[in-house]
């Protein structure tokens, strides 16, 4: 069993919290949310639960700091001013970009499927951080652009977002085909990420 360490050097700080995110990850994807447990936290990473606390306030906000880590649209910070003139390019690459890293992130889609399943504060605060993110978009980007079909552009990407998390989950937990399409290959995949592009492209070629 590995030895607990209550308090080291400064300099370890950074080293040990990085370790105890880590260990939450590791429990996420081998036990799922059920098994993130301060006790079981602790102990995977190698410490004293003592430095949960001192590094992080609780556990809840060691899991709130894991999951902004792994959360793409959490991350994703353009800039507006520039963005004002290529929405199209910035809608695009930010989907395609959620979509891949979603098949390879297995701890994000432990994560999505959490929140569909619980109704937990500390789910629902990065759930509006989400919504932070997508209302700058929108009321920087797409909104002023397309004006009075802006909320018909929010409910297209709706749909496109929904189906990217829903073809990342199905096939991750029942390796089936959906819609006839594989979307365990790169061929199946591709076709998606094609429509995609093809589906964004229609609405700025219809607005022009």
């Amino acid at each position: 069993m590995p030895r607990k360490v209550v308090q080291g050097p400064i300099r370890d700080k950074e080293k040990t919290k990085q370790k105890l995110l880590a260990a939450v990850g590791k429990i996420l994807r081998v036990k799922g949310y059920s098994g993130l447990k301060v006790s079981k936290i602790a102990a995977v990473a190698g410490f004293d639960k003592k430095l949960i606390y001192e590094y992080f306030g609780s556990t809840d906000k060691l899991i709130d700091e894991y999951i902004k880590s792994q959360d793409y649209w959490s991350k994703f910070s353009p800039d507006i001013e520039e963005e004002v003139h290529i929405g199209k390019e910035a809608l695009t690459q930010g989907i395609l970009t959620q979509f891949e890293n979603l098949k390879k992130n297995k701890e994000l889609q432990k994560i999505i499927l959490w929140e569909l399943s619980e109704s937990k504060p500390i789910l629902k605060n990065i759930l509006k951080q989400r919504e932070d993110v997508a209302a700058n978009l929108f009321e920087n980007v797409t909104d002023p652009y397309f004006g009075e079909n802006a909320k018909n552009v929010r409910a297209m990407l709706a749909l496109i977002a929904a189906g990217v998390y829903y073809l990342n989950l199905f096939p991750a937990y029942n390796g089936t085909e959906f819609c006839g399409i594989d979307m365990r290959t790169d061929e199946g995949r591709d076709e998606v990420k094609k429509v995609i592009v093809e589906i964004i492209d229609h609405y700025y070629n219809t607005k022009k």
